[in-house]
């Protein structure tokens, strides 16, 4: 082998923006994996760190925390969820964009992965109130913000009867939406709700006929 044709030599250094991409996504897998087999309260830093092969300080120089993992997590979820946006598009009917999100909704909160997560957060919170702020913050939160705007855009909020604010409506909306889902991740030991995307519809047109003019 000629000199021309010896490999370039391997530089050190910090990794690519890929690379480290990477390291925090298998990072928050291993986290929510280790979160959902033994609870948020059982799984130590020094564990997700280890198991991750990465160092405890990194943990809190990314996320602040197990808190923050946790909601970094959830976030990264619903991003996988709601993109593209599905409220963002101009001149759509109401009911097509809210049966669109309705549908990524459920996707989302009805795996048995979230479930196990719900069923953690209402066990554990009262002892954790970080964990409780967590998934709030990532979770119900930005569902009903999401929302609120929606609600709130002129064009929107023109074909409503309705005075109630949008914050409100957004309520409305997911409880709707919802149906007796809560129930099932109290008290059903399965993973998984088996709502129907008509049952879904339901409950959109039941909200829209309460708030749409006539």
């Amino acid at each position: 082998m000629s000199v021309e044709q010896l490999p370039e030599p391997v530089k050190a250094g910090r990794p690519k923006a890929a690379e480290a991409e990477a390291r925090l996504n298998d990072l928050m897998d291993t986290a929510g994996r280790l979160i959902l087999e033994k609870g948020y309260s059982k799984v130590s830093l020094e564990a997700i760190a280890r198991e991750a092969r990465v160092a405890v300080r990194t943990i809190y120089v990314k996320f602040g925390g197990k808190a923050g993992l946790l909601k970094a997590i959830l976030l990264r979820y619903r991003a996988n969820t709601f993109d593209p946006l599905t409220l963002d598009a101009p001149n759509r009917p109401i009911r097509d964009t809210l049966l669109e999100f309705g549908l990524r909704f459920h996707s989302m909160v009805s795996t048995p992965a979230a479930t196990a997560l719900y069923q953690i957060v209402v066990a554990e919170a009262h002892a954790n109130p970080d964990l409780a702020e967590a998934f709030w913050d990532a979770g119900p939160r930005q569902t009903r913000e999401q929302l609120a705007r929606y609600f709130a855009r002129p064009e929107i909020s023109a074909q409503f009867e309705t005075d109630a604010p949008p914050d409100r409506l957004a309520i409305y909306f997911t409880n709707c939406l919802m149906g007796d889902q809560l129930r099932r991740f109290l008290f059903e030991s399965r993973c998984g709700v088996a709502t129907t995307p008509q049952e879904i519809e339901q409950g959109i047109d039941l909200f829209l006929r309460g708030v749409m003019k006539r």
